[in-house]
């Protein structure tokens, strides 16, 4: 899950820099709605949040692990 994570908001950001480099070459609005750009302009918008998210599970379920690791612990003794 960590790799997805990785992967999800690694893409993102250079989707991110890929339209502030589009931006100051001298591309325009109306440039950016054409070929692969507007999929390039809305992942982050879709990706970082969604990235935010599976962080957000990936610490419940940290959490959830260890704790049942710790009472296993405890229940041996």
């Amino acid at each position: 899950m960590a790799y997805m994570i990785v992967a999800i908001v690694g893409l993102s950001i250079v989707a991110f820099f890929a339209v502030i480099i589009g931006t100051f070459a001298g591309m325009t609005g109306p440039d950016f709605a054409v070929g692969i750009w507007p999929a390039v302009a809305y992942l982050p918008l879709i990706g970082l949040p969604f990235g935010l998210l599976l962080i957000i599970v990936l610490l419940i379920l940290s959490v959830r692990r260890r704790g049942k690791e710790a009472a296993n612990a405890n229940n041996k003794r």
